[in-house]
């Protein structure tokens, strides 16, 4: 933390500098010339943490820079919740001990207002001493008729349209990757391409998960915690693909500074690293998808190769408004990204689905999200 202070004060950076600690952080100690605040969730850990900033920096000013009113949710697990009724005991705790800095998570993620928001509106209205304004309205949500996918291509054909791979001796995570103007790629996935000549033992450390073909049959997943494969028999000359999928970074914790996506480091075959790979980077964003042009799709007559991506048409007869996503099932661990193309006319819009292992027999539209399995916060 001393670097960071100097280096930001090297660079000229002349505004005020902060952290922002748990317990954990804060017993690690303040350094002087930057203010420490501090995050929580619970009225308990008010009096706690206020107690441990006190006796760290005397009478500096108390800041809550986060207060968490839910906590992470995860691919499949629960939707974590707080009681509204606890949010504001917190909060009123806040105001009269520290100055607080509040995210957003009282309103949805589509703006709607919360039992939360609510309750804090009325609290902060009797601190107020005038008359709240009005809240805006809400914007309307709606539901539409579900989209049957009709036509599909798969990843391996899609490689033929893209954008040319990144070649390389050795496999590059997906940040260092020589692409958008050196800033190398951000999210999505990132196809590693080799060639193999026999069997064994692959080993490989992936972030976050990695599926592992050859040519076009799937073996099996590596991840964190999984990072061998058996290869079986190969016969000749055989395409060593691992489609690797980012699921997203921590921002905070031991592990940020382990947050490179990709493959990381050497691939072994039998202990032997594997070299010149190609590297496709599917990032998935608006002028990934506009290679997929009329002429690429296929008709969804026959069964499709996975992993794969899939097309239909909404229909928008009117004003268009927000609406939800709903797939027809929902596996742990199965990535799938959705995306608006391009409007076909004032009435339709495609609507592309990239799903590794299965295909949605129908994409529904509806007016109310659905975030899984409530679970309160303790």
């Amino acid at each position: 933390m001393p670097y960071i202070k100097k280096a930001l004060q090297d660079r000229g950076i002349a505004e005020l500098l902060l952290t922002s600690d748990n317990q954990g952080g804060l017993k690690s100690g303040v350094l002087d010339g930057v203010l420490a605040t501090i995050n929580l969730q619970s009225q308990s850990e008010l009096q706690l943490f206020t107690t441990i900033l006190l006796g760290a920096q005397g009478s500096q000013p108390k800041m809550v820079m986060e207060y968490w009113t839910g906590w992470f949710d995860s691919w499949g697990g629960p939707h974590y919740i707080l009681d509204s009724s606890e949010v504001l005991n917190t909060v009123s705790a806040i105001v009269n001990d520290a100055l607080p800095i509040y995210y957003d998570a009282v309103l949805t993620e589509a703006g709607d207002y919360t039992a939360k928001y609510t309750k804090l509106r009325e609290f902060f209205g009797s601190m107020a001493g005038a008359p709240l304004p009005v809240p805006p309205d809400l914007l309307p949500k709606t539901a539409y008729d579900p989209v049957t996918p009709a036509f599909y291509v798969s990843l391996w054909d899609a490689l033929n349209f893209l954008e040319l791979p990144v070649t390389s001796e050795h496999p590059v995570n997906m940040e260092n990757l020589p692409i958008n103007g050196g800033s190398g790629q951000s999210f999505g996935y990132t196809l590693y391409e080799t060639t193999i000549t026999a069997s064994g033992v692959l080993t490989a450390l992936v972030r976050d998960r990695g599926q592992v073909f050859l040519n076009t049959f799937f073996l099996g997943t590596l991840d964190y915690k999984k990072k061998t494969i058996v290869i079986p028999t190969v016969q000749g000359f055989t395409t060593l693909r691992i489609l690797v999928e980012n699921c997203g970074r921590v921002n905070y914790g031991d592990n940020i500074d382990q947050q490179r996506k990709g493959i990381i480091g050497n691939v072994y075959l039998n202990d032997s690293p594997l070299k010149k790979f190609k590297i496709y980077s599917l990032e998935m964003d608006r002028s990934f998808l506009q290679r997929f042009t009329a002429d690429k799709w296929k008709p969804l007559t026959e069964e499709p190769v996975f992993p794969a991506f899939f097309l239909g048409a909404l229909s928008v007869l009117d004003s268009p408004y927000d609406t939800f996503v709903k797939l027809e099932v929902c596996i742990p661990h199965r990535g799938v990204h959705t995306a608006c193309a391009h409007r076909l006319s004032v009435v339709a819009s495609l609507i592309i689905v990239f799903e590794e292992k299965m295909a949605q027999r129908i994409i529904q539209f509806v007016d109310t999200p659905n975030l899984g399995q409530h679970e309160y916060v303790h």
